[in-house]
């Protein structure tokens, strides 16, 4: 399981999804998403598979109190949305995720520090979106996360994460610009007593440019600013984590659009990350 995470990331995985479902995806017809490509909160598609694979590194404990080492996070995460049209102009966007991780840290259910692979922490996803004018959206909705993972793997933990947001289109820069401010709060309700408490606040100032030949970059693209106020982590002097993070990527079709994200930190008293890689390849129809 590790290798196979581990290899697939520019290569295998997205090279055997991209002709497993570009045939089909080729014959679909345009789900009205802006041609700049990139995957927009408040412009869902009506149906979306994504195949996502990240490379993380984080402080991890070290072998003697008080130490530190690097612990490596292998994710393939598996996503399908489906947006429902509803009354008075409202959608309804539900999401799934099911990652799947190669991961070593160094604790009591892994005391050696070896790589241990599986599944870790599932969740559902439902929001509500509403188109004020061409210019402006706002949403709201919640996440729910499971302790689906091992104690190796998981948080050990039920989450929920209320989200809020709103967008606001740019066309005086090119059609597919937007700025998209999301606000998120993740917090642990349940579960394992002895795990870490869950409770901080996450935040991502969007901001979309379409280029041209449906090219876009987009300046953090994850809610990864963070402000910590649950149980402290490996390596954590303060609550902030602030990185610059950024993607760009290209729309091929209308339905099938493959990027490249890239985070490193600038404030790291929470350290969320020392460095993170993503690739994904959305397929809509």
């Amino acid at each position: 399981m590790r290798n196979t995470l581990r290899s697939c990331g520019l290569t295998g995985c997205v090279v055997a999804a991209v002709t497993a479902g570009s045939a089909a995806a080729l014959a679909q017809t345009s789900n009205g998403q802006d041609d700049g490509g990139a995957l927009d909160f408040f412009r869902p598609p009506p149906n979306l598979f994504q195949l996502e694979t990240e490379y993380r590194t984080a402080p991890g404990s070290g072998s003697t109190p008080g130490s530190t080492r690097e612990v490596t996070t292998d994710t393939l995460n598996l996503r399908y949305d489906h947006a429902f049209n509803l009354p008075s102009g409202w959608i309804l966007a539900t999401r799934t995720d099911l990652p799947l991780l190669a991961k070593n840290p160094l604790n009591d259910s892994n005391p050696t520090g070896d790589f241990a692979s599986g599944i870790g922490d599932a969740d559902i996803q439902a929001a509500l979106i509403h188109d004020i004018d061409q210019r402006w959206a706002f949403g709201f909705g919640m996440r729910l996360v499971a302790p689906t993972g091992d104690d190796v793997l998981g948080s050990g933990k039920w989450q929920v994460m209320p989200i809020v947001g709103a967008r606001l289109a740019l066309p005086e820069i090119t059609g597919g610009s937007y700025f998209e401010p999301l606000l998120r709060y993740d917090v642990s309700v349940a579960g394992d007593p002895t795990k870490k408490n869950i409770s901080n606040l996450q935040f991502a100032p969007t901001l979309n440019i379409g280029l041209p030949d449906r090219w876009f970059v987009t300046l953090f693209p994850s809610t990864d600013i963070r402000i910590n106020y649950g149980d402290p982590i490996t390596g954590q002097t303060g609550r902030w984590f602030i990185p610059f993070d950024f993607r760009f990527g290209k729309k091929f079709t209308d339905n099938i659009a493959l990027s490249l994200e890239i985070g490193v930190p600038i404030v790291k008293d929470y350290p969320v990350y020392d460095f993170k890689t993503q690739v994904r390849l959305n397929v809509t129809w």
